[in-house]
């Protein structure tokens, strides 16, 4: 007889607990119910996204001494104009159309 490989989802037996504001409760209730989800799957959901976006904004990279000089080079050399992000940048926002 073959076992299932197949894996179910991940329990979920850490509790978070948070004080809110009535406020924030009725607006976090809001949103959820419009995503159609519990509160509480809508409040993990938006914080884990956020945590996400956190740590990816966290950069780090590593260079060789030689690429290291090479990026401080280009770092130093004088800004190039580009004449399409130029006109990108002095064109009217979308909304002042």
């Amino acid at each position: 007889m073959a076992q299932s490989t197949t894996v179910g989802p991940a329990r979920k037996d850490d509790v978070i607990q948070i004080r809110a504001t009535a406020e924030t409760k009725a607006i976090l209730t809001r949103a959820a119910s419009l995503r159609g989800q519990k509160l509480s799957e809508f409040m993990l959901e938006s914080a884990r996204r956020q945590a996400e976006d956190t740590i990816l904004d966290q950069r780090v990279f590593y260079l060789s001494p030689k690429a290291h000089e090479a990026f401080l080079a280009m770092l130093d050399e004088p800004a190039q104009s580009v004449p399409e992000l130029r006109a990108l940048l002095t064109r009217p926002p979308v909304w002042e159309r």
